[in-house]
């Protein structure tokens, strides 16, 4: 057993959180949803029941008295006594029986303010973290793109989540502009519920929802679109009912959550310095995280920039990865870390 200090790093996503070890990889990865009971815990709150891959499957199908639900919201902690607990619980996985504190770096987003991180910071120290740290969403997604982020050149990096996409042109090691805006996975879910409640007068959760974006959903109209067959509740009848959702419905569906994400985009290359708009005309723009997967969004990206724009190896797992390098190099990454206790 290692008499050093464990190392891991926190994907600390709206969807998902995923805990990466340097030298195992990703060990853990699942949803940030917890279950909370009504009846009254020790602390005085709501009673935790269940966290992670448990606590998701109870969405939409809990009785009264237990709400599932997310403490993360936009990438930032909502609720700050769950998201501990939440941290506490993945960080005690991860280690197994591993009695000695780890050194912990989290991911947070481009936007976020001094109190959201010390927020952050101090989440993960209560949950049990020796030391901890908190980077940039967008500096993690180009370190674990394998994007050399120290050169001096002009690199875009967008990161599309669950919660928030994050946007950055990185120089130098450091972020030279960026933005992030609360627009990217959920409200794209969102935006399918109200569709097939509009045009069909069936009601889905959300989670049906995504299920139907990941298996059909596009970023651009397609030739040879695909259908599925979703089930919902009527809401005339009150009865389940079925009905054909096609590619092309959810494109018409998702145009305006789609436009405001590629005018985060549009609006961080404006603020960029010439010299540097050249680099990412040369090198394209990477796209990052678990929403950038969806069909023929680079596509969407090239159509509504002119920039040519390309997926990462394996874009869901970039953040986690970058945590991992970042931790190994914490003396490299000194400049992209943003503080520590």
């Amino acid at each position: 057993m290692s008499f050093f200090s464990p190392k891991l790093g926190i994907d600390l996503g709206t969807t998902n959180v995923l805990v990466f070890m340097p030298g195992k990889g990703v060990v853990i990865n699942e949803p940030s949803v917890v279950a909370v009971g009504k009846a009254r815990g020790k602390q005085g709150g709501n009673k935790i029941l269940a966290i992670g891959a448990e606590a998701k499957q109870m969405i939409g199908r809990t009785p009264d008295d237990i709400i599932a639900y997310r403490p993360m919201k936009d990438g930032v902690i909502a609720d700050y006594r769950v998201t501990e607990a939440m941290l506490r619980y993945f960080i005690r996985k991860a280690l197994k029986r591993n009695p000695f504190k780890p050194t912990v770096l989290v991911s947070v987003p481009a936007g976020v303010t001094s109190t959201e991180k010390r927020a952050v910071i101090e989440a993960a120290l209560k949950a049990g973290a020796k030391n901890a740290y908190v980077v940039k969403e967008p500096i993690l997604a180009a370190i674990g793109a394998g994007i050399p982020i120290h050169e001096p050149m002009g690199r875009m990096i967008v990161d599309i989540g669950g919660g928030t996409i994050d946007v950055a042109v990185i120089s130098l090691g450091g972020i030279v502009a960026s933005t992030s805006v609360k627009c990217a996975g959920d409200r794209l879910d969102r935006a399918v519920v109200d569709y097939v409640k509009k045009s069909h007068n069936l009601a889905i959760g959300d989670k049906t929802a995504e299920e139907v974006k990941i298996k059909i959903g596009s970023a651009v109209p397609m030739n040879e679109g695909l259908t599925l067959p979703v089930k919902g509740r009527d809401l005339v009848s009150g009865l389940p009912r079925t009905v054909d959702i096609s590619t092309n419905d959810l494109v018409t569906a998702m145009v305006r959550e789609l436009r405001e994400m590629t005018q985060a985009i549009r609006k961080v290359l404006q603020d960029t310095p010439p010299e540097l708009a050249a680099d990412i005309i040369d090198n394209g723009i990477i796209l990052t995280g678990g929403s950038s997967q969806l069909r023929q969004m680079p596509e969407l990206v090239y159509r509504r920039t002119g920039v040519v724009a390309k997926l990462a190896t394996d874009p869901y797992y970039c953040v986690a990865r970058g945590t991992g390098i970042a931790l190994n190099h914490l003396g490299m990454y000194q400049k992209s870390i943003l503080a520590k206790q």
